[in-house]
């Protein structure tokens, strides 16, 4: 009702303003003068919005988000008019939220092609058309000593796809579970297949996203992949995010605790960009910290009295002091490299030991400079 009042106040008596459902309004402005009039009104309702409200003696904060579509020129009925404005909606939300956004033809474009890709994705499993690369992690000494698994659409027409093209497809669907399960198995097998080989056992780490960890079976599964394929579990590290460790943290501890109890290691991916807090850090069992590639780029900018620099030697102080490994990401030159050793950094990762390589190539490597572990 606050809401509606404040947006009430900027309207004209011949404008509608309705809701539509949930946090959902329309708002119908008759005999507009033009699409500048609509913006400026769109700008006004949403700086009204995000003023704080008083309830009950507490100050509340609020955030909106506006599509505009004006008629004739983005729509020539009711109805087309109302889908535009839901598409200039969602990439006003996409963008970041609490701003609004003026429908383009270009937002049809991109629907079609998103629900296009969303139809094809669906049968990549089927078709055998997902493969795994392996990104090489060193110590600092030059030694290889882990991979990442990173999981690639090898598509029909489109070629080799990269997460970023198509990953939040799948996890707007659900279909990242059947990805996530997918890329686990397929790194136990493929792991399991080097040993076979006669290759030097190495760990493989494996992104699990936060809707399969959620999943009440997601130890048990595992656990299977593990058994179909006959890999020690010490050969298996899962990376998380830390916006799924803010999440019902207690449970989350109590199932990673399960997790690491068959032998498995944790890792913290991205470590840095999030907000985890050093309570919950202290309690949850980790092995590894990732520094996110966001602070490894800037690094070289000033030195030692760069920022991301001193955040750095304080996220790798703090993992230390946790006995857990910090492992940078994304380092790309030898001068980053140097920084990160100079720093105390334990592992590192990036396009200076190698960019992400398919399986065949990652044997050549491991047969050519992995020693077996002691």
């Amino acid at each position: 009702m606050h809401y509606a009042r404040r947006v009430e106040g900027l309207l004209r008596q011949t404008d509608t303003l309705a809701r539509m459902g949930g946090d959902e309004f329309a708002l119908i402005l008759s005999d507009l003068g033009n699409r500048q009039d609509a913006i400026a009104l769109a700008q006004k309702i949403v700086d009204a919005i995000k003023a704080p409200f008083d309830v009950a003696g507490h100050e509340l904060f609020v955030t909106g988000s506006i599509g505009v579509a004006v008629f004739p020129n983005d729509a020539p009925d009711a109805a087309t008019l109302q889908k535009n404005a839901d598409l200039a909606l969602y990439r006003a939300k996409s963008l970041g939220r609490n701003r609004h956004q003026c429908f383009s033809s270009d937002m049809l474009t991109a629907t079609s092609d998103r629900l296009s890709l969303e139809n094809q994705l669906r049968r990549v499993l089927t078709a055998g058309e997902l493969v795994l690369y392996y990104q090489p992690q060193h110590d600092t000494k030059g030694k290889l000593v882990g991979l990442e698994a990173l999981v690639r659409w090898n598509h029909p027409t489109l070629g080799l796809l990269l997460p970023g093209k198509f990953i939040s497809v799948a996890e707007d669907t659900g279909f990242i579970l059947n990805i996530g399960e997918w890329v686990l198995d397929e790194a136990c097998r493929q792991n399991k297949a080097w040993q076979d080989a006669g290759l030097p056992p190495v760990r493989v780490a494996v992104n699990v996203s936060a809707l399969q960890f959620a999943q009440p079976g997601f130890t048990d599964a595992v656990t299977a992949a593990l058994n179909r394929h006959g890999l020690s579990s010490r050969w298996l590290e899962l990376e998380i995010t830390e916006s799924l460790l803010m999440k019902h943290t207690r449970e989350t501890a109590a199932k990673l605790e399960q997790i690491r109890a068959k032998g498995v290691a944790v890792a913290l991916d991205d470590f840095g960009t999030g907000y985890s807090s050093l309570a919950y850090l202290q309690q949850l069992p980790i092995d590894t910290l990732k520094i996110d590639r966001s602070f490894v780029r800037q690094i070289e900018a000033a030195a030692s009295n760069s920022s991301s620099l001193a955040v750095i030697r304080a996220i790798i102080s703090l993992g230390s002091s946790l006995g857990m490994s910090v492992v940078a990401e994304g380092v790309e030159t030898e001068h980053q490299r140097d920084l990160l050793v100079q720093a105390g950094c334990h592992g590192l990762q990036g396009y200076l030991f190698g960019r992400p390589r398919p399986a065949a190539d990652i044997a050549k490597l491991l047969g050519n400079t992995l020693r077996p572990a002691a």
